[in-house]
């Protein structure tokens, strides 16, 4: 903040502070015992307009360029504008931090029909009464014959392999991070949207842990990853979304997806994973309409 002179007279140096607003300098006025006033400047690059015009003022404060009516008006049109803009702030600032809460009733099926599956199945063992659910019932050696039970109409087995899991462990947390991340999706973006995301997410991930590593795989962890993604991506790039994950989140799943590729957590379908996160994250990106700026 720097000082641009001085005026003798306070009804004079409220005015010109007003006139400074007015013009959208912003300043304030410093009072001293000889009735004199000091006019200060905040930023530095208007320094010097502002001092010019205080110049041009104390030459001739009748000019028409400092007439009192005229800046009374501009500053009550300049308060109206900064009153609306507040109260939009606001209004953004609430449905950001409190958004209108929806249901999720998608995110619920989904945990149900996960939870009915594991029982009927033995929490995996029983593979015979979940046969149908498997992506194919075997292996293939060309690609004349992958996806066989697709091809003949049974087009759920792309996305039926997320609700067989192996294990209560593997249940309980692939559905602990389905209910944070599926239902934080669901109350901001809607129901048909999760929707969209888990089904995308599902048949890439699932095709691409077929093809390359075979049928006898399980879980919802595909899902979960690229949700995780989509999330990631839009608390970065898209803020307005509401959506937004603690960076340690982030740190730990992107850590136990690497640990995947060792052998320190057993059998893993990694291709799942990978193939889920990335669908996920390329899906937040895209649709966040400040990736662009944030590039810059």
């Amino acid at each position: 903040m720097r000082s641009i002179g001085h005026l003798n007279q306070q009804d004079e140096a409220v005015f010109f502070s007003d006139y400074l607003s007015s013009k959208g300098i912003e300043n304030e006025l410093e009072s001293h015992k000889d009735g004199s006033w000091t006019v200060w400047i905040f930023s530095e690059d208007q320094v010097a307009p502002a001092h010019e015009l205080l110049e041009r003022f104390r030459r001739d404060p009748e000019d028409l360029e400092f007439n009192r009516t005229s800046v009374q008006e501009r500053l009550r049109e300049q308060q109206k504008e900064e009153a609306a803009t507040e109260q939009r702030q606001q209004v953004f600032t609430r449905k950001t931090l409190w958004p209108e809460r929806r249901t999720t009733h998608l995110t619920l099926a989904l945990i149900i029909v996960s939870c009915a599956v594991s029982f009927f199945s033995g929490l995996g063992e029983n593979t015979a009464s979940i046969r149908s659910l498997f992506i194919s019932d075997g292996f293939f050696s060309s690609w004349a014959q992958a996806f066989p039970e697709v091809r003949q109409g049974q087009v759920w087995r792309l996305v039926t392999p997320i609700f067989i899991h192996f294990g209560f462990m593997h249940l309980l947390f692939n559905m602990m991070w389905l209910k944070d991340l599926g239902g934080m999706i669901e109350q901001r973006k809607g129901t048909l949207m999760l929707a969209l995301l888990v089904l995308a997410i599902a048949v890439s991930s699932n095709s691409a842990q077929y093809v390359l590593k075979g049928s006898n795989f399980g879980g919802m962890s595909g899902v979960v990853y690229g949700l995780l993604g989509y999330a990631w991506m839009k608390g970065k790039f898209d803020p307005a979304s509401g959506l937004k994950l603690h960076s340690s989140t982030v740190v730990m799943m992107i850590v136990w997806f690497l640990l995947g590729f060792t052998d320190l957590i057993g059998s893993v379908a990694n291709i799942v994973h990978a193939g889920g996160l990335l669908v996920g994250v390329a899906w937040g990106y895209l649709s966040s309409p400040g990736r662009f700026r944030s590039l810059r």
